[in-house]
């Protein structure tokens, strides 16, 4: 906690300071014909004092691994954000991780706001801007990521704070709305955040009882603060947005509460100062118009023929005053890293690469191999003895399940990777109960911190995950996300357990690869891909089912999986005559039908295309090398929808794929249903070579 002195109190310097706010806010809407003024005006004495009485940041030094971090869930109020790093005075740091020397966001860039290539886009966009902590937009995600931060924050105080020596106390505070409280995942990382008891975490909820339809008692009329008083938040109320005073002693309260969240409750007026108050045009999202902002203007005191005025006081006394009251913690944090590289480097070395985004060296010597198996094992179970092996060689490897472990195989189960708790944060297993939407949303929250997280549930349940894992992609976090199984195979579970369109959404969301595995080797090489990545998540498809472990010597060897797709059994002379290609668990299949063809004297390829999203990244000859365009002769086999297989076999190719929902039956009843036998692949590699 802060131990410097806060500025002195100064009413009317601090109005200047929040009108500024207000409005840059709505002149920015208005030259962008685009935008919400309402909420930044009605927030801005909440934001400016949350920034200038507590929250713990350095502007020259904005990526300082213990600031305080503040989150903008209602990501639809940017300008309130972007006027806030305006007047902090806030450095960029550039795409190399170095002080570029220019603001974060400059005048201009407000100036610019919503426009191509600008820094002020709609929405804040991580990596966009310095001093976005999380992309928000979508309602409700940057509730979830905030207890991702906080949760990150406990850990790591955990592993890296010694007697007498801390790194890691930081705070997080989160603006949120209506809109949020309505979503769920709101919810369901309000609950696990009560029940870990994270006291390092704020919500501030702008109850302005105002939505796109109207007033919230169309739809919306719960009493929050009770709710979240039963998920075990401590709740405070401040009945008016411009009692600045009021706000202070609520956050003050936060930062001397030790064993709960926090929420805060304030009544807010949108589009405040506007002498339509409740403005139809703020509230839905629209430009004031020029005339209701020089009235508006003229209730604040402001000159009305004014536009992005910012008077020498307030452009000055925002960053002055973080400066004053965060440069000593800076430097005395500066110091006790020092201390720590000096007493235990090896630690030190540890986070230095975590903060790089960096893996320790070696640490894919630990890659499991197995042996050939023709009963083999499910790549879950695989995927379980890869992870644990990896996760011992990256101490900043943590994860867990929708309450699937058992079953997803994902629980680290070596010695001192312990359980994550109220009792205890170092733990590596996080346990985040049914509440799937929420742990990607956390996961995301935990990689913005420094840790490298996974999470894993059934691939069927992805749809309740699609949010996260989309803003994974554009925030370019390298989550992991881990999908167990993953087809028709599962069996008597019935189509509501049994994934078919899943792997075609996955595979259309830019920036995200999606593995599927074919057996235990395949496997390992998956999670060898998905942790070596810096700059995008990743999705591991795993089966529940039995797959046989290749024989390697006879086969292609697994490494091709980093390709995305690779030769795993050819023709022993010339050139094939028809192709096999296959995902996952269907890649045993085509090795079975390989050989029978083999035996009929038929030349045959396999191709195992785990990864479509490396495979297309590889030159153009060597994607030839594996799918030569002169064999038209070509057969899908995947246990998924068949949207996107014509890129392969191309438009008369054969696919053998899901056309409907599955069935309720031995795994054995369906594979014979829907044409996953040897007999059938065979048949159509025929009716190929026929053909073409």
């Amino acid at each position: 906690m802060s131990t410097a002195p806060k500025a002195p109190l100064d009413p009317a310097r601090d109005e200047l300071c929040i009108n500024t706010i207000r409005t840059l806010a709505m002149d920015a809407v208005q030259k962008a014909n685009s935008g919400h003024p309402g909420t930044p005006m009605a927030l801005a004495p909440v934001g400016y004092t949350v920034w200038s009485q507590f929250l713990r940041y350095h502007p020259k030094h904005p990526d300082w691994p213990n600031r305080d971090r503040f989150v903008l869930s209602v990501g639809h109020a940017s300008m309130l954000l972007y006027s806030l790093l305006h007047l902090a005075g806030v450095v960029e740091i550039d795409e190399h991780g170095t002080a570029s020397g220019k603001p974060a966001v400059s005048l201009h860039d407000i100036e610019q706001f919503r426009q191509l290539d600008s820094k002020t886009p709609g929405h804040p966009e991580y990596r966009m801007t310095t001093g976005v902590e999380t992309t928000t937009g979508p309602l409700g995600q940057g509730c979830a990521n905030s207890v991702g931060m906080a949760m990150a924050e406990r850990w790591l105080g955990e592993r890296f704070n010694r007697p007498g020596a801390t790194l890691f106390d930081y705070k997080v505070y989160n603006l949120c709305g209506d809109g949020d409280m309505m979503e769920g995942v709101s919810s369901e990382a309000a609950s696990i955040a009560g029940h870990l008891k994270l006291a390092n975490l704020c919500w501030i909820y702008d109850n302005n009882t105002i939505t796109i339809e109207g007033h919230t008692e169309l739809a919306f009329d719960e009493d929050v603060a009770t709710r979240f008083k039963g998920y075990g938040w401590n709740t405070l109320h401040v009945s008016d947005a411009n009692d600045t005073q009021a706000l202070a002693k609520a956050l003050a309260t936060f930062r001397e509460t030790t064993n709960a969240p926090t929420l805060i409750v304030v009544d807010s007026v949108i589009g405040y100062g506007s002498p339509n108050k409740h403005n139809t045009s703020a509230a839905h999202g629209e430009p004031l118009g020029a005339d209701e902002i020089k009235l508006t203007k003229k209730a604040y005191g402001w000159p009305e023929d004014s536009s992005f005025l910012v008077p020498e006081e307030a452009r000055t006394h925002l960053h002055d005053t973080l400066l004053a009251r965060s440069g000593g913690e800076y430097d005395a944090w500066q110091r006790t890293f020092a201390g720590l590289k000096e007493a235990e480097p090896v630690l030190a070395d540890e986070f230095e690469r975590m903060r790089a985004g960096e893996m320790p060296e070696h640490w894919a010597d630990a890659q499991q191999v197995f042996e050939a198996d023709a009963k083999g094992q499910a790549t879950r179970a695989a995927g379980g003895k890869v992870l644990n092996a990896f996760a011992q060689q990256i101490p900043w490897l943590i994860g867990g399940s929708a309450d699937l472990s058992p079953s997803t195989k994902t629980n680290l189960t070596f010695e001192g990777a312990g359980s994550y708790s109220a009792k205890g944060y170092s733990g590596r297993n996080l346990h985040f109960g049914i509440r799937e939407h929420a742990m990607g949303s956390i996961a995301n929250g935990l990689a913005l911190s420094y840790v490298r997280p996974y999470a894993s549930t059934f691939l069927v349940f992805s749809d309740y995950m699609k949010p996260p894992i989309r803003l994974a992609s554009i925030m370019e976090l390298p989550v992991i996300f881990v999908f167990t199984h993953d087809s028709i195979g599962v069996g008597e579970d019935g189509p509501t357990h049994q994934p078919i369109e899943h792997l075609t959404q996955l595979r259309a969301t830019p920036g995200l690869l999606t593995l599927r595995p074919g057996d235990a080797n395949e496997t390992t090489q998956a999670w060898k891909v998905a942790l070596a990545q810096t700059n995008r998540p990743s999705c591991i498809i795993l089966s529940r089912q039995p797959m046989p472990t290749l024989d390697r010597s006879v086969f292609g060897s697994a490494d091709g999986v980093a390709k995305g797709g690779y030769v795993l059994a050819d023709a022993s002379k010339g050139a094939p005559e028809v192709i096999l290609i296959a995902t996952g668990s269907e890649v045993g299949l085509a090795v079975q039908a390989y050989e029978k063809l083999k035996a009929e004297g038929v030349a045959a390829r396999v191709v195992s295309l785990p990864c479509w999203e490396l495979f297309e990244e590889q030159d153009k000859a060597y994607r030839e090398q594996v799918l030569p365009s002169a064999v038209t002769a070509r057969v899908a086999i995947e246990q998924a929808g068949p949207m996107g297989w014509d890129r392969y076999v191309g438009a008369n190719g054969a696919k053998v794929v899901m056309n409907s929902f599955g069935a309720s039956a031995p795994i054995e009843k369906l594979q014979a249903k829907f044409g996953f036998t040897v007999e059938n692949v065979v048949k159509l590699a025929h009716e190929q070579i026929k053909g073409a």
